[in-house]
């Protein structure tokens, strides 16, 4: 078994250990191994979850592939995050 890396996870901004493979093929996938942390692409996959109920996206489909590419590449490296305009965060309780 392989140790764990650490890599300066650019969404949290600290030191953590980094994922185990790249999450996507080619440089976009790359880009994220080296510099999100597991912890940062949890909340990744949290926020890409939220998009696919909202949307009703078919993961089976190559253009929710198209649109997880681009969703991650805004989240960790582009100017934020966009939610949907219906989007209503759940209260707090």
């Amino acid at each position: 078994m392989a140790d764990s890396r650490t890599v300066h996870c650019i969404k949290l901004d600290q030191d953590l250990p980094g994922l185990d493979k790249p999450p996507v093929p080619g440089e976009l996938g790359q880009k994220v191994f080296d510099n999100v942390s597991k912890q940062g692409f949890k909340l990744f996959l949290d926020h890409f979850k939220m998009i696919v109920n909202e949307y009703r996206l078919d993961l089976t489909s190559p253009a929710t592939d198209k649109v997880f590419e681009d969703q991650m590449n805004e989240f960790f490296f582009g100017g934020g995050i966009k939610l949907p305009d219906e989007f209503v965060p759940p209260e707090d309780k």
